[in-house]
């Protein structure tokens, strides 16, 4: 039986998402401001290493009945969005998709812990207009956890067939942070320099910080239950496709905030709990704030 899916949240993560959901066969609901409702296309039109396609959704201004609701918007944006979630009970589960740690225990405070499945998804993925999206790095990798699985197995099967790699993953704390281990370094080192991984890896200085930025990440998710390995970061980063951008540095281009407080927030505030020094860090933090104009810090 087909799946209803609700995506909140159309920018890339969102429309590869429902592009893809609604490939495999199941029912997609892209959830809009209501000021884009009219004029949104009812059709998908996505394009990926896995090929191109166009799938027909559908287009709402709330969160309809459904039985995965994927939350797909920036950190920035998450308390905004969810003025769309009118009935939560009206869901069975939801899945965030969002940048860091700390959406998900605000989520579960406003929907209860059993309704909120962590997950994470990794790649390069962009919205060109509306509806039309782009992933562009060869790998897309879905982390799920476990707690989803008799809600989402199938699901990620028939996912796995257009190409993703999907996992489910029993311990929470290596599921979010093995994600920002290196979400963070690569997206912070490569808004700094306003320069795509590739040209980060071949300067040495910039290398450097960026290395140094993983091992800092990596301390302090493994202080906080997480198992991570900075050796297996540092080699995947040798092998990442050189002209890989980040969102964030996308965003900093297009004069529009960067996620500092999700993305490096984390890493900040568990630093200090545990006493761990994160120079790096913070110097490439604080070069991002002045790079997007920016004069908050994080608090």
């Amino acid at each position: 039986m087909a799946m209803r899916h609700a995506i909140l949240g159309a920018g890339g993560v969102g429309g590869t998402m429902g592009a893809c959901l609604a490939k495999i066969g199941d029912s997609v609901t892209l959830v809009v401001r209501p000021e884009k409702l009219p004029n949104y296309p009812k059709q998908l039109h996505f394009e990926s290493p896995f090929g191109k396609f166009d799938v027909d959704v559908a287009v709402a201004a709330d969160v309809p009945a459904v039985d995965v609701l994927w939350m797909t918007v920036k950190a920035t944006q998450l308390e905004s969005a969810l003025k769309a979630v009118k009935s939560p009970e009206a869901t069975k589960a939801i899945v965030p998709l969002l940048n860091g740690i700390d959406h998900v225990q605000l989520l579960r405070s406003k929907y209860g812990s059993g309704r909120v499945i962590p997950a994470t998804i990794a790649g390069e993925m962009e919205r060109l207009a509306p509806g039309r999206f782009a992933h562009r790095s060869p790998f897309l990798r879905l982390n799920v956890a476990s707690s989803g699985r008799a809600l989402l197995e199938n699901t990620l099967d028939q996912l796995q067939k257009i190409g993703f790699s999907c996992k489910f993953i029993d311990d929470e704390p290596t599921l979010l942070w093995g994600k920002l281990v290196f979400l963070a370094p690569f997206a912070l080192s490569t808004t700094a320099a306003g320069k795509p991984i590739g040209e980060i890896a071949s300067d040495p200085q910039l290398r450097s910080l960026a290395e140094a930025c993983i091992r800092e990440a990596c301390a302090v998710a493994r202080a906080e239950g997480a198992k991570v390995d900075a050796e297996s970061i540092l080699a995947w980063v040798k092998t990442a496709p050189a002209n890989m951008r980040s969102s964030m540095q996308k965003d900093v281009d297009r004069g529009n905030p960067p996620e500092l407080d999700a993305i490096a927030g984390p890493i900040l505030h568990g630093a200090q709990r545990h006493g761990i020094e994160v120079p790096a860090t913070k110097k490439l933090v604080a070069a991002v704030e002045q790079r997007a104009g920016s004069a908050r810090h994080i608090a």
